[in-house]
């Protein structure tokens, strides 16, 4: 095996990585719409077939995209496997900050009348 295949081998290994790492830690946050919640009530099953696949091309292709890019400037591979591994971090980091699915409010506040007390209510 020669290295240009050892470098190719690698950058797919990381794209690889990159996808199970998005995915992994995008699953916790699409529990709820997934599993439904309180009776159900936040069931939608659409993270599924327009989020999941976002969520690992998104990973796959950001540490490819930087692995490729380092990998022509610097011509070493271990350089550009620290980049590559740092943009995934990032990613990651970046998908569990900032994506949430929406929720509606388990219990909608009603005003029932039967929390005034009092003189006068």
């Amino acid at each position: 095996m020669d290295r240009s295949t050892r470098t190719g081998c690698l950058g797919l290994a990381l794209a690889l990585l990159g996808a199970c790492a998005a995915v992994l830690s995008w699953a916790p946050l699409a529990r709820v719409s997934v599993h439904g919640g309180f009776e159900q009530q936040h069931r939608d099953l659409s993270v599924l077939w327009i989020d999941l696949p976002l969520v690992a091309l998104g990973g796959a292709l950001v540490p490819l995209a930087v692995w490729l890019l380092v990998i022509r400037a610097a011509k070493r591979a271990l350089p550009a496997l620290l980049a590559a591994v740092a943009a995934g971090a990032l990613g990651v980091w970046g998908l569990t900050s900032w994506w949430e699915p929406y929720e509606r409010p388990e219990f909608p506040y009603m005003d029932t009348g039967l929390a005034r007390t009092g003189p006068g209510a």
